[in-house]
Order: C-alpha cells, then sequence, then structure tokens
C-alpha cells in the first residue's frame, strides 16, 4: 500500500479505505467493532477548525462545487490534487444537488475517475465524501464493491453509500450485503434505502431481520411494516419463528417512537397485525425475548387510548388479554426467570415498570 506523510503528524496517513478493508477482514460477516472508530483521519479531524456554514442551508455544498469546477476545467489536473483541497470546506454527507450538478457538467469517465480515486486513496474524510458524492451521480457497476467497503464505515459514510447502491444495478443485493454488516445510524440509511426500493428480493429480509433492537431502529420500524407488506405476511399460512419474532420487535419499536417514524397509531393494519402476532406467539415456544417484547406491547396498548394504538376499544382490549393469557402460563414465566438476570439494570426497570402495571405473575411470585 502507498502511504504519504503529513507535517506535525507522526507516521503513515492511512486511507480510510484501507482502514475499513483491514476491518472488514479482521469481521468478515459482522458490524466493524464501533462501526471502525475512530477513523484514521480522527485527531486531524478533530483538531481543524469549526468550518462555517452558509446560513442558508440551500447553499450548503455549494463552495465544494466551486472547487471541483475549477478543477475539472483544467484538463491536465490530476484527482491526487484534490486530496487536501476540501478541508476548509463544508461538506455535507448526505447527496448534495451542488456537488451532483459539478459532477454532471464535467466529463462523465473523469468524474467517475475522480470519485474512485478520491474513496480509494483519500485520507481525509471530506475528500472521501467528495469523492463518494460523484459516485452517486453515476450507474457503474464494477464500483459496487468499493462503495461497500467505505460504506462499512457507515456513521459517517453510510448515506452516501447507501445512495450510491440503490442507483445501481444489482443495487438491492449490495444493500443486503452492506445492511447485514452495519449498525446504529449507517442502519437506518441502509434500510431505508431498502425500502425506497422496494425491491421483491429484498421482502423477506427486511420481515425478519431489519430491526436490530437499537433504538434508532424507530425511525425505519414504520417504513420495514408498510413496505414489506406486514400484515400479509404475519396473516399467510407460511409463517415462521423468525418472521413471529421481528413483527414482535416492530410491533414493540411502532408502539413509543412518535417522533422518530410511523407509530402505531398511524399504521391502518395495526389491529389485524396485533391479534396476528398475539395468536402466533401462543404456538410458540418461550423465550425470554419474547416474553419481554409481548409484555411491552401490552404495557403499551394498556396504557394508551385505544385510538392511540390504532384500535378500537373493544380489539384494544382482546388483543391484551391475548397477551396477557400467554404469559400468564408456568413455562412462559420459567422461561423469562431462567433468560432475565434479576441483578441486572434491565430486570429492575422491567419488574418496577412493565411487570408491576400489568401485574404478571412471573415477577410478583418471584417477589414473594
Amino acid at each position: 500500500m502507498s502511504v504519504t506523510t503529513e507535517p506535525g503528524l507522526l507516521g503513515p496517513r492511512i486511507t480510510l479505505f484501507e482502514h475499513a478493508l483491514r476491518l472488514h477482514q479482521q469481521h468478515p460477516d459482522g458490524v466493524l467493532p464501533r462501526g471502525g472508530e475512530p477513523y484514521p483521519d480522527d485527531e486531524r479531524h478533530r483538531s481543524r477548525p469549526s468550518t462555517r456554514r452558509a446560513r442558508d442551508r440551500r447553499l450548503y455544498g455549494a463552495d465544494v462545487a466551486v472547487i471541483l469546477d475549477r478543477h475539472f476545467s483544467q484538463p491536465d489536473a490530476q484527482a491526487s490534487e484534490l486530496v487536501d483541497a476540501f478541508g476548509d470546506a463544508y461538506v455535507p454527507i448526505h447527496r448534495n444537488d451542488h456537488i451532483v450538478a459539478a459532477a454532471l457538467r464535467a466529463d462523465r469517465q473523469r468524474v467517475r475517475q475522480t470519485g474512485r480515486w478520491l474513496v480509494r486513496h483519500g485520507t481525509d474524510r471530506n475528500a472521501v465524501t467528495v469523492g463518494l458524492t460523484l459516485l452517486t451521480a453515476d450507474g457503474a457497476e464494477e464500483d459496487i464493491p468499493l462503495i461497500q467497503t467505505i460504506g462499512l464505515l457507515s456513521n459517517w459514510f453510510g448515506p452516501l453509500a447507501a445512495e450510491a447502491l440503490q442507483r445501481r444495478r444489482g443495487g438491492t443485493d449490495a444493500l443486503l450485503w452492506l445492511a447485514e454488516r452495519v449498525a446504529g445510524w449507517g442502519r437506518v440509511y441502509v434500510v431505508e434505502a431498502l425500502c425506497r426500493q422496494g425491491a421483491a428480493s429484498a421482502r423477506a429480509w427486511l420481515l425478519r431481520h431489519a430491526c436490530d433492537g437499537d433504538y434508532l431502529n424507530g425511525y425505519f420500524a414504520g417504513q420495514v411494516a408498510t413496505t414489506a407488506h406486514l400484515h400479509e405476511a404475519i396473516t399467510s399460512a407460511d409463517v415462521d419463528d423468525e418472521l413471529i419474532d421481528h413483527t414482535g420487535r416492530l410491533l414493540r419499536v411502532m408502539a413509543d417512537c412518535g417522533g422518530m417514524g410511523m407509530t402505531l397509531e398511524h399504521y391502518p393494519p395495526a389491529p389485524v397485525v396485533l391479534a396476528a402476532h398475539a395468536a402466533h406467539l401462543a404456538e410458540q415456544p418461550p423465550t425470554a425475548d419474547r416474553y419481554v417484547d409481548a409484555a411491552i406491547i401490552a404495557d403499551y396498548l394498556t396504557a394508551k387510548a385505544p385510538n392511540r394504538c390504532g384500535c378500537t376499544a373493544e380489539q384494544r382490549d382482546h388483543i391484551v388479554q391475548r397477551y396477557l393469557a400467554v404469559l400468564d402460563r408456568p413455562d412462559w414465566r420459567d422461561a423469562v426467570r431462567a433468560g432475565l438476570s434479576p441483578t441486572s439494570h434491565f430486570f429492575a426497570w422491567f419488574a418496577g415498570h412493565i411487570a408491576a402495571r400489568l401485574r404478571l405473575g412471573a415477577f410478583s411470585d418471584a417477589a414473594e
């Protein structure tokens, strides 16, 4: 690997792409530890003076476009000349109309080569971000592995990686690969891109794996439920444990994600999906996770007015009764007692709030 040195800093400047690639080779099938942070340019990035943004958001990226226009107007200018060109600019991490317009004004092949070079060789996140934005204006399939790799550093590069991949043929499969390997905000960006794609090939994954338990799932849970036609899947004859469990996670998230995404109140199939989940739950073997999800859903339904749950009073009461009937079974009580550590903070919170309000026997018995 070719590296350069920078005055005032010790050691080589490692490219962000190489950083992501090394971590991916160590963790090929999972999320990078801490999402790949800190990045190699972290010290320089934090010590850099704060960039003054334009007061008008519509001007964000305009200064970057000026730099690109100047660069592309010089036929002999090399992509490497841009590596430190954006240090004083505010570079948006989402697709930007000004930067894309600069790309569309220049020669297509040259823009593609410049974007590739900056993503692969950039040692500064601003330069890599500009390169990735240039690639969102293109559709070359051969860039998919490049985009996926830098997209693993998803907290920063996730939005543009998702945008670039969804614009390419084969983008759905590429997004699914990335979705399995990102968390936090990166997962939000990628799952939202999959929902925008609306591809049938992504439906099975969305119905079973989109939510990973992070509170940020609230931004996309409703999109997943509607895009993947959850109401059809959970009421069909072909239902499996992964689908049922993920439906429980979706309902738990949608119960209380106001201000983030769609809640049950604004999800028309809510009564049908809730009733189907409660019915399927009764046929499943008990686990602590299933118990907790069902209890949190039942607690929300009990605490809120029926219309806030997307139900009539009669529908809401019937669904709650079905959940509580399952949670009160001896084998379900035993499962949650065995699965939750009584000394954990979660146990104390759950027992003191959810279980107390619902008067769950598993916890009242344990306290005696």
